[in-house]
């Protein structure tokens, strides 16, 4: 199966009992941009992975999906 990494975020944003809008103020973003991240339709930028894996306490290679 193809790593996503739209999945992975929207599962970590989950399994931490957040909404997008909770993530969305945590990293100073809008509601619309964790949407368009978790829809595909938007990428992070480098900043705002090294904050999701601080926020999610995993590391980028999770993230991205070179490492489960």
């Amino acid at each position: 199966m193809e790593y996503e990494f739209k999945k992975k975020l929207k599962e970590l944003r989950r399994e931490n009992h957040l909404t997008q809008k909770q993530l969305a103020d945590l990293l100073d973003k809008s509601r619309t941009g964790i949407a368009n991240w978790e829809q595909g339709l938007a990428e992070p930028s480098l900043n705002d992975i090294r904050k999701l894996c601080k926020i999610f306490d995993v590391s980028a290679d999770i993230l991205l999906g070179l490492e489960e």
